[in-house]
């Protein structure tokens, strides 16, 4: 399997920051689901906030697609990432949708309550292993992987490195020659420190909003595309051009309590005022859903007598003009 050279700008100035390090390859618990069949992306392009309908083009298709499925208010339901694992328009669409594995059971419901006659195949993947791959540099990655069945940029930012598909149990230092595998946790601290949010935790169902959430940063959504379900308030928001709360990372400078931070908790600025929620972390690291206007102020989570401080950031790979 060809796989293009990595040449974006975010990933060479990260890669730089790792000058000499092997590639890392971190196993992650998401879960893969394979949706076949000839109305495969048309099915998934009226539950996904992208244009699913990508994966079918002739010529330089996308090998993988971040989207939001929402539910008919517009909030987040399921963040998940599709793999084009067939390789031209002749053959029958067949692609990998990633999601967090706890709510595997619950997604395969909701798509199995829209497929109604359409010819396709929803089938768990439990024989395939996933994994998020942060090269050491620049050209440390092969230009082909034929063991792997997928490998592939993010297509969320290139800030987050390559996606890996194989088999389970297969060899990754065979795959990825000289790389290391690494602790899952470090993954977590790293994409909390980008601002990425992944699965339930960043994301609680019902509850996050597409564009607050950045998705139209990380490339999630299409708004030239037909009608979606929860495509009204997001496209009403978008047009509006008006967004107050977004997610952002947060650190936290001083050492946190032995029992960590509740999901969820609130923040506010020095005066009292809410600021925004905690959402998840790990260590000193986190990630918030904070107003822009208070981006620049002393933050804080109540926590009984004690005040804990943090401190929010834009990420250096969003847009310039995002958080103004």
């Amino acid at each position: 399997m060809l796989v293009r050279a990595i040449t974006a700008p975010g990933l060479r100035r990260w890669c730089r920051g790792r000058r000499g390090a092997a590639t890392a390859c971190f196993p992650l618990g998401r879960a893969l689901l394979g949706v076949r069949g000839a109305e495969a992306a048309v099915f998934l392009q009226g539950l996904l906030t992208n244009d699913v309908t990508r994966l079918l083009a002739e010529g330089d298709a996308p090998r993988a697609l971040y989207a939001h499925a929402l539910n008919a208010q517009g909030r987040c339901l399921y963040d998940v990432i599709l793999y084009r694992l067939h390789r031209s328009t002749a053959e029958e669409p067949h692609i990998l949708l990633e999601c967090d594995s706890s709510v595997l059971d619950s997604i395969q419901k909701h798509l199995k309550l829209y497929k109604i006659r359409r010819k396709v195949t929803i089938t768990p993947c439990p024989d395939l292993s996933l994994w998020a791959v942060l090269p050491g540099d620049a050209s440390s990655l092969p230009k082909c992987a034929d063991q792997a069945l997928l490998l592939t940029p993010d297509p969320r930012t290139e800030v987050m490195g390559w996606r890996l598909i194989a088999k389970k149990g297969a060899n990754l230092s065979e795959i990825i020659p000289g790389s290391q595998v690494g602790d899952v946790q470090d993954y977590h601290r790293h994409r909390y420190k980008q601002g990425i949010p992944e699965g339930v935790k960043d994301l609680p169902p019902g509850v996050a909003l597409p564009l607050e959430s950045n998705l139209a940063f990380m490339n999630g959504i299409s708004f030239t595309k037909g009608c979606y379900i929860g495509q009204e308030l997001t496209a009403r928001t978008h047009h509006m051009g008006v967004i107050r709360k977004r997610l952002l990372p947060v650190s936290f400078p001083e050492p946190l309590p032995a029992a960590g931070l509740p999901e969820g908790a609130e923040i506010l600025t020095a005066a009292g005022k809410r600021a925004g929620t905690f959402r998840a972390g790990g260590g000193e690291l986190g990630i918030a859903l904070l107003r822009l206007a208070h981006l620049g102020e002393p933050l804080c989570i109540p926590l009984g007598a004690h005040r804990v401080k943090l401190h929010a950031a834009t990420p250096l790979w969003w847009p310039q003009t995002a958080a103004k």
